[in-house]
């Protein structure tokens, strides 16, 4: 398709819907005409979309289509519409799509976390370079129980230094090595500490202190740098797309996440607060923290791989972000 032509030809339609778009009021026929001429434009953008996709084209196409579509359904929908969309299609469909590296994301740091535990566990010269030995005794014996304090305060501290943690792998996404230091980091330190409470015979209490509130949280940290692992992925290998359009598609669909995890991670807190050092038998606290972690993957997996099969991303509607074009190689 010659797109010089195909402007010259259909210029004056665009530029009359654009007319009537802008006015403040319209008569009868000048509604009728701007419906019209909306549905006609919508046929001239899926023509050249599907025939020549020239970016500046379909641009142009798209923006005038937004103004028609608003001047004819009104402002938008009411905000509590847009926040039950959020949390129903567009957020666990951001989990959903990355759920896989958020999977290879967990054994990874598992694994890490089980070699340094071991490590520390198994070797004098580890434990000494962990921490001093009275350091150590007192940590064991005192510090690390009371660290779990029960109340809103404590779930507030919890919650902050989490979502920074996550933050530091979602904003660092881009560079592909930041978001691997922060897991390493957390991996080891959390296997270290276990290693450590196991040689001196308290890895039931480690175990069951960081386990109500800890399999969410963690999970929460994989997610951020399954997020941020996954943007660098797309910088590498942006697909059928253009890497810039790739990468900001790839960017909108992470700040879903991350406002997701912000959510998770206060679940996570609450949990940490109210539950881990609370006076419950230890099993009914694992229990808890079972539950919820369920509930999160239930969450990811049902309504997340529902809303991908009718096409969500966890991206802005089209309507939103503008136009996606397909290129070759």
């Amino acid at each position: 398709m010659d797109i010089d032509a195909f402007t010259t030809v259909h210029s004056a339609e665009w530029d009359r819907l654009r007319e009537l778009s802008a006015r403040r009021r319209l008569d009868g026929a000048e509604s009728d005409e701007l419906v019209r001429l909306y549905q006609s434009v919508a046929t001239h953008l899926s023509t050249v979309r599907s025939t020549a996709p020239d970016p500046a084209l379909v641009t142009r196409l798209s923006d005038v289509l937004n103004r028609a579509r608003t001047r004819i359904a009104g402002a938008h929908e009411p905000a509590w519409r847009e926040v039950v969309r959020f949390a129903v299609v567009s957020l666990p469909a951001a989990f959903y799509r990355i759920r896989w590296w958020t999977h290879a994301v967990t054994a990874a740091c598992l694994l890490v976390a089980v070699v340094a535990g071991v490590h520390v566990a198994s070797s004098e010269e580890a434990l000494d370079a962990l921490m001093p030995s009275a350091q150590r005794e007192q940590y064991v014996n005192e510090a690390f129980a009371s660290y779990y304090d029960p109340g809103i305060g404590f779930a507030g501290v919890v919650w902050t230094n989490n979502a920074r943690i996550a933050a530091l792998s979602v904003a660092g996404g881009i560079t592909g090595f930041f978001p691997l230091m922060v897991l390493y980091q957390n991996a080891a330190q959390v296997g270290a500490i276990g290693g450590m409470m196991a040689a001196y015979g308290e890895l039931d209490l480690f175990l069951t202190l960081i386990t109500p509130h800890g399999l969410l949280e963690l999970t929460c940290i994989f997610v951020a740098g399954a997020a941020g692992l996954r943007l660098f992925w797309s910088l590498i290998d942006p697909g059928h797309l253009r890497r810039t359009v790739a990468l900001a598609a790839e960017g909108r669909a992470l700040i879903t996440t991350a406002v997701g995890l912000v959510v998770a991670l206060a679940v996570s807190g609450l949990v940490e607060g109210f539950v881990t050092g609370s006076g419950l038998y230890w099993w009914l606290k694992i229990v808890i923290g079972a539950l919820v972690l369920a509930a999160f993957w239930a969450y990811v997996y049902v309504l997340g791989g529902r809303a991908s099969r009718a096409g969500a991303t966890g991206d802005l509607a089209e309507h939103e972000r503008g136009v996606t074009v397909v290129t070759a190689g």
